[in-house]
């Protein structure tokens, strides 16, 4: 109506899952050797409702949404209930708050699910990456094509971590500036559009957070999951780096730049990282030295047969001072109806002590050996 706006999506998927290709065992950086679950299941993995309008003034827009992860029930977070709400003054500023992903890298800057594979990033995206949180943000253009977004958050990611547990501060920032020199570059990654000019994009993005274990008073347990070695041990686990030695809080720092290209169906798609850690708080920490991590990842991408079939490949590595593990992927999309409504995705993937793994996520931390996952996924 002339007051209001409402618009109604669905987004979710069905997933048959294997790691029977994983070791069963790994071995951390620091010497102790830990089992790994090799699943095998089918699951409704997710499902998302979203709403989105405007109320009274076309410029002040809400989204809001509701999302299961069904591999995790029981858990926290195994249903989100969320959104945000924002005024758009014009091309160049729009103010919003609420709950949405921090732009620390490409696949947080709101392309989701127009990936090459369905709801799975390559492992050292999912390791350098900040996550979602409450916070406020303004966005909008510098120039015709030239884009920013800067946010002001709680913490790197708010998922399962009640506000009892966080800081009294707002030290969590991210940024995002993107250029488009050739002008649009589509939606997500892959060129599914087949631009029959080149397409290119260029971005930077920085982050900083001031991280706290997040634990209830009195009591030697963390919520906080977020920052981990390049070996998948969380920082704030008590002794890693010596008897009684423990850190509480710490300083997140990361540096991303991306650039991709794309013409006639084909594209080609990179990343690279810097991750600093440092200001380490607790028990003993004194002496402990800032610690670094880099690494990268790049993505292949074809329409063999275009607007129906796709066939992708990835490679990715992680240069940490706890460990360089890495993954490959192959991979292949078909969309039977001629768009990104419906979409059947294949994907075969080479994992090599991955350092990030968590139910909803294909890979296990510390996973070595071949997984092979299968999803269809609707999205209108």
């Amino acid at each position: 109506s002339e007051y209001r706006d409402l618009y109604v999506s669905i987004y979710t998927y069905a997933r048959y899952l294997t790691q029977l290709g994983l070791d069963s065992t790994y071995t951390d950086a620091f010497g102790n050797t830990k089992n790994i679950q090799e699943r095998q299941d089918f699951q409704l993995q997710k499902v998302q409702i979203k709403m989105l309008g405007w109320v009274l003034d076309p410029k002040l827009r809400y989204f809001l949404y509701t999302w299961t992860s069904n591999p995790t029930q029981g858990q926290g977070a195994q249903v989100v209930v969320a959104g945000n709400v924002g005024y758009t003054f014009n091309d160049h500023f729009t103010v919003a708050a609420g709950i949405t992903s921090l732009p620390g890298v490409r696949t947080t800057e709101g392309n989701f699910p127009f990936w090459l594979s369905v709801d799975s990033r390559h492992i050292a995206d999912e390791f350098f990456r900040p996550s979602y949180t409450s916070g406020v943000w303004v966005k909008g253009n510098i120039a015709k094509r030239l884009r920013y977004q800067v946010m002001l958050g709680n913490n790197l990611s708010t998922l399962g971590v009640s506000a009892s547990r966080l800081d009294h501060k707002f030290n969590t920032l991210s940024s995002a500036l993107v250029w488009a020199p050739t002008g649009e570059y589509g939606q997500g990654f892959g060129d599914f559009e087949n631009h029959k000019n080149w397409a290119s994009r260029f971005g930077v993005h920085f982050t900083r957070s001031d991280e706290n274990k997040e634990s209830q008073p009195n009591s030697d347990t963390f919520e906080n999951t977020q920052l981990r070695l390049s070996d998948g041990t969380v920082i704030f686990t008590p002794d890693i780096f010596g008897p009684g030695v423990t850190i509480t809080d710490a300083r997140y720092r990361m540096l991303d730049v991306d650039a991709g290209i794309k013409r006639g169906g084909f594209a080609l798609e990179g990343e690279y990282y810097w991750r600093w850690l440092d200001s380490f708080k607790g028990p003993n920490t004194e002496n402990l030295q800032r610690l670094f991590d880099h690494g990268f990842q790049v993505q292949a991408s074809a329409m063999v047969v275009p607007k129906t079939l796709q066939a992708y490949a990835g490679w990715c590595r992680i240069n940490g001072q706890f460990g360089k593990p890495w993954d490959v992927r192959a991979g292949v999309n078909w969309f039977p109806w001629n768009n990104k409504v419906v979409r059947w995705n294949n994907e075969w993937l080479y994992i090599y002590r991955s350092p990030v793994g968590y139910s909803s996520v294909p890979f296990a931390i510390g996973g070595r050996g071949s997984v092979f996952h299968s999803s269809l996924e609707l999205a209108f």
